[in-house]
């Protein structure tokens, strides 16, 4: 069972990638049009990364819920 997330972790972590990617665009964008302050987006983006991080983290966990099948 210990396996059972690893390809949903694994999608997830290809999720986190992309939307770190697009944030990195998103300042890069910013900087390069004279921009002083985050672009709105940029941060949504980052929300977005740490909630699906925060997921990866879950899934990481072991199972300490103590309910057996069996």
């Amino acid at each position: 069972m210990a396996g059972e997330f690893d390809e949903v972790r694994e999608r997830l972590e290809a999720i986190a990638e992309e939307l770190a990617d697009l944030a990195i665009v998103r300042l890069r964008e910013s900087i390069d049009a004279g921009g002083h302050e985050l672009p709105v987006d940029e941060k949504r983006l980052t929300r977005a990364r740490r909630a699906v991080q925060k997921a990866i983290d879950l899934l990481d966990e072991p199972d300490d819920s103590g309910f057996h099948d069996g």
